[in-house]
Parts: structure tokens; sequence; C-alpha cells
């Protein structure tokens, strides 16, 4: 399984890196510069970025880079377009994409529908690849090899109508969260494998710790009708043997497992589960469980350097494991992360699709690892000793399944898509019967997708 790291794990590796506005244009490398001056962008670590392999050399190109905007992450892009430009002679200007994913959406909107080419190499966020896919280069000619070493969910979710447009960068996944302090206090030797199982836990944890604390819950999530309830109901539905929301063009939500898993949701409001978690986001649940007060969490990776930085109150005394599942069904985690694709409208495409070649390398995979705190989509490098020691969690959550959104599926309809989806769950979680919420998404899903 591959399994990625949020923004707030990489702010708290490098708070203080250099962020420039959208029009700034950095590492415009007039002259190539030295591997230690490359090395000098990340001081604190003192790594230099990994040589490009079997480089060529494409000297006159200038490529344009909308690179990672956020601490640690832009360093790190600055850092490795010098080496680029170092052993290969290509000069490589970074701009910082905006740090809200929907202003870099609409960039990106804007430059392709004038057919622009001021960017060549774009950081797209997962569910990007099928909306832009008619904009971008097929990339499996020149990198079919290396596509074939990273996890097959997230080459599947870069391929388009059989042409790979865009190659992994990094990935992220749910996964349960859980105080592993008090599964021992009350007598558990492992954490919940099923959903019966959490919820009898997280009943009985938060049942005693309540004598403490009256607002303590049993288990937080993601529960506002945003992209990230989407993100968490998928989970919840295929671990119960419901699917995804598309087959093809074809809505397939309307079955019973669905509706039993929304229904299990539900009910978790007001019991285990506070009554505000309708309203929760990824941060509203983290600041709950950081902040002492639950039992379990779904969360992504991000939260794990979050919850073990100095001072936090459950640094050292919390765990995570796969996402429960029904019995005789699998453990699910939504893939998320970004990828990194070519325009078709560069001056400089060979030039462009090398630098993808190296960015998504074994080589910068784990030097973006042990760096940054990345979660490789490489296996391999998932594996090496080193990345497994800088990210521990890994080996903990490997027997989930990987679960794509329906971004390909859906294409330049995937926003109404997921609109439709977790509208209709927010409603379930409010108390609208499952099997009509589920009827309403479908409907709502063929009328987007006519």
């Amino acid at each position: 399984m591959s399994i990625g790291g949020g923004e707030q794990s990489r702010r708290s590796f490098l708070a203080a890196a250099a962020v420039l506005p959208l029009s700034a244009l950095i590492s415009g490398c007039r002259r190539a510069p030295s591997a230690e001056e490359a090395a000098e962008e990340l001081p604190e670590v003192g790594m230099p970025p990994p040589r490009v392999p079997r480089a060529e050399r494409h000297a006159g190109a200038r490529l344009v880079f909308y690179a990672e905007s956020v601490g640690i992450g832009a360093a790190i892009d600055r850092a490795l377009a010098r080496r680029f430009a170092l052993d290969t002679g290509a000069i490589v200007d970074v701009v910082l994409r905006p740090r809200d994913a929907t202003e870099t959406y609409a960039s990106y909107q804007r430059l392709f529908q004038a057919r622009s080419a001021d960017v060549d190499v774009l950081s797209l966020d997962i569910v990007w690849p099928g909306i832009f896919a008619p904009h971008l280069l097929d990339l499996g000619a020149a990198l079919g090899g290396l596509a074939a070493t990273h996890l097959e969910a997230a080459i599947k979710n870069d391929t388009v109508q059989g042409r790979l447009v865009a190659m992994p960068y990094f990935t992220d996944f749910g996964m349960l969260y859980y105080r592993s302090d008090l599964l021992q206090k009350y007598g558990y030797d492992a954490p919940p494998a099923t959903w019966d199982e959490l919820e009898g836990m997280a009943r009985t944890i938060q049942g005693g710790e309540r004598a403490r604390s009256r607002s303590f819950a049993g288990f937080v999530w993601q529960g506002k009708a945003y992209e990230g309830l989407t993100c968490n109901a998928l989970e919840w539905i295929h671990s119960y043997g419901g699917g995804a929301i598309l087959e093809g063009r074809e809505p397939t939500v309307e079955n019973p497992r669905a509706a039993q898993a929304l229904a299990r949701f539900h009910g978790f409001v007001g019991t285990i589960s506070p009554v505000g978690v309708t309203g929760y986001e990824e941060e509203d649940a983290r600041n709950v469980f950081q902040g002492g007060n639950a039992a379990f969490m779904r969360n992504w990776p991000y939260a794990y350097a979050a919850g073990n930085t100095k001072g936090s109150r459950i640094e050292g005394r919390f765990d995570v494991a796969p996402l429960p599942h029904e019995p005789g069904y699998e453990s699910s985690a939504i893939l998320g992360g970004w990828t990194l694709g070519v325009s078709r409208y560069s001056r400089f495409p060979d030039a462009a699709v090398a630098f993808v070649g190296y960015l998504c390398s074994p080589e910068v995979q784990r030097f973006r690892a042990l760096v940054g705190g990345y979660i490789p989509t490489i296996p391999a490098v998932q594996s090496d000793p080193d990345v497994a020691r800088v990210l521990p969690f890994l080996e903990r959550v490997r027997g989930a399944t990987l679960v794509a959104r329906p971004s390909n599926q859906a294409g330049a309809r995937y926003n109404e898509v997921s609109i439709a989806f977790y509208q209709g769950v927010s409603k379930a979680l409010y108390g609208t019967d499952p099997e009509k919420a589920l009827e309403q998404i479908a409907r709502r899903i063929r009328r987007s997708l006519r």
C-alpha cells in the first residue's frame, strides 16, 4: 500500500523557510550553482539534493515550475531545481503556487484556457489529472519505466484514457489514530480492526474518561459538508463492501452496503462522536484529539508529527493503525497527495519531462522523505530503513487498501460529482434516510455527467 503527509507536518519541520508571492520568480539560475549552494537551501538539514540520474544536457531550455508554496516544501523544490540546473544546464524558474488549492486550480484554468506557454511543469492535486488531462503531455513513452516502480493506485489515478498525464510526487491517506495509553488503561491489547470493535472501545473509554472531562469523545472525524467528507465517506463505504461513487460514468452508490455505512456513521453522531462532528474539518478533529479529549481519530499523516511535537498533551501516548472495516471486507484509505504534470504548451517539453522524471525518481523521493517528511509513492523507498525511521507509521498502516476518488471517471465534472456526494452524505448524517440520500446523490451525479 502506499501511503500521504499534510501541509501542517511540513510546516513543523521548517517553519522559517522563505515563501514568496506567486509573482516572484525564484531560482532564476543565470549560472549553475554548486552543490554546496544547492544544499544551503536547506540549512537546518545540510543534506544536498541528489544528482540527476543519467543526466542529459538541456542547455538553452528555460522552465517555469509551479511548485510547493508552504514551509519545507518550498525550500526543497528550490533546491531540487538548482540541482537539476547544475546537472543539465537548463534554467528552472520556481514559482510558488498559491497556498489555497482552489486558487491554484483557478490559476491553471486561466493558463490552459489561454494555451499559455508561461508554465512548463505543474504541481497538481491528485484529483486534477482527469480534469486537466487535455492540456497535459503524455509521459508514458519517456517515463513509463519509472512509473512502473510507483504505487499502482497512484499511477492508475494519473492515467487518463490510456495516457499517463502526471507522475506521483507524494501521497496522503486516511488512517486511524488511537490513544495507546487509554487502550492499555481499559484493558485493550490492540487497536480495533472492525467498526464494531471501534464502537465498543470508544463507548467504554468515553464513559470512563468523562469522569475527568465531560467533553471527552470516543471518536472524531471530518463530518463537515466539504471535500474532506467525500474522503471520509468513501473510506466508510469501501470498508463496507459498498464500492465507489462511479463505475465508468455510472453512479454505483445506490446499494445496501453503502446505506449501512451511512447509517452507522449517523449512529455515531451524538453517541461516540460529538454532535458537532458534522461541522469538523481536519484541524477541528486534530485539536480535539491532540488536546487529549478523544480516544480515536480519523485523519491524514500530518497529524502524526503534530501530535508528537514537544509540549503536545499526547506526545508519546498515541499510535496509528489502518482504519476499521466490516468483517469480510478491507480496511480502506482514501488516496491523497500531489502529482506533477507537463503542459502541452511548453516550449521545452523534453527538458520539462526530464525534470519531472528527476523529481519523481527514487533518489529524490528518498531525499524528500528524509528532509521534509513527505511520504514516497515508490514502495521500495517506503521500505528504505532510513525512511522507515523518519516515517515509523508507514509499516503500521501498510495493510489498508488505497481507494482513489473518481476524478478520472468524472473528468472536468469531478467537482460537481463530489459536491453532490458530500452534500448527500451530510444529509444522511443529519438524519435523512440513507437509501433516500444515496438515491438523491445518484440522481444528481447522473445529471452532472450528461
